[in-house]
């Protein structure tokens, strides 16, 4: 290879590292959009603290496109890849607050998306699997949230409406999409005292949380209507 070649190659792999490096970056101007993200979503009505403090240290920037960093921390839900989104930061707030977890609780997430649901439940000491249908963020997830630190217990490419069987039961499960109806072994695998916290219904869905109170007997709320993208199957 010629020498000027070689600068070439030189050159393009320092612009490489460095705009990686750019886009992984965490300012003091994103930590204070966060901060006032988290004073947002209080004023909205999330009162667990501890959520508001892992949405407070999670870079949803990083989890959008980069034509989106300007609206990272604005209250709302943005497509991302495979015609998917990344949810409304009240509505990973609420979730996750409704699913009331504590630290060390093992956790099974129904649509890892984005990552940044599964983010701020780590970021919050559970032990978490996560389920993705679609294999573009599947594989994204898997190369991206270790990169920020964040190392699920396992990340599986497979159908959530069949859960994962192999580390059941769980302390909670959080569904992420819209589903027509709740899974049966969802619900097999909830443990006893565990919850359930799944938006039910097609084009609208009721915020549903389901705790199993014996091998039996599961009692059923709802919390308000919102909007997901569908939960899809019949993956593996």
């Amino acid at each position: 290879m010629c020498i000027t070649c070689r600068l070439r190659v030189i050159e393009l792999i320092f612009v490489l590292e460095y705009f990686r490096t750019i886009k992984l970056k965490d300012s003091f101007v994103h930590k204070g959009m966060r901060n006032r993200l988290v004073e947002t979503l209080r004023e909205k009505g999330i009162k667990n603290e501890l959520v508001l403090g892992a949405i407070g240290k999670v870079p949803r920037h990083l989890f959008m496109d980069s034509s989106f960093l300007e609206h990272a921390y604005t209250d709302k839900a943005f497509p991302i890849a495979a015609d998917q989104t990344i949810s409304q930061p009240y509505t990973v707030a609420r979730q996750t607050e409704l699913l009331d977890i504590k630290e060390g609780d093992i956790v099974l997430e129904i649509g890892t998306g984005s990552g940044y649901q599964a983010a701020v439940l780590l970021e919050l000491g559970v032990q978490l699997y996560s389920i993705e249908r679609q294999n573009e963020l599947f594989k994204k997830a898997q190369r991206f949230l270790p990169k920020l630190g964040y190392r699920p217990k396992k990340l599986i490419f497979g159908d959530g409406y069949k859960g994962y069987e192999e580390n059941a039961p769980y302390d909670g499960i959080i569904v992420t999409a819209g589903a027509p109806f709740i899974p049966k072994p969802l619900l097999r695998q909830l443990k006893i005292g565990g919850r359930l916290v799944i938006p039910v219904g097609d084009k609208v869905q009721t915020m549903t949380v389901i705790e199993r109170k014996s091998a039996r007997e599961f009692i059923k709320n709802e919390y308000g209507d919102f909007r997901f993208v569908p939960m899809l199957e019949n993956k593996n």
